[in-house]
């Protein structure tokens, strides 16, 4: 998992997969962030790129991120 976290700002063309002020896990992808986008796992539990302007880096209290992340584990 990530120990990043982004809220979604806005869902472009992207209605239905991202959801506006949701907190999603930002995934480590330095080639991706070179080219404006942050690798990003979205309601259908995979990750894929999407335009940095989409989202705000925020940073969780420890307690939160450690929920977040205990809730979005895969199986």
């Amino acid at each position: 998992m990530s120990d990043r976290f982004a809220i979604c700002v806005d869902y472009g063309e992207y209605e239905g997969i991202l959801e506006r002020w949701k907190v999603y896990a930002v995934l480590p992808d330095p080639d991706a962030e070179a080219h404006g986008q942050y690798r990003v796992m979205d309601e259908s539990g995979e990750d894929y790129l999407y335009p940095q302007d989409y989202f705000r880096l925020v940073e969780l209290p420890d307690p939160i991120a450690t929920l977040y992340r205990a809730s979005h584990v895969r199986a």
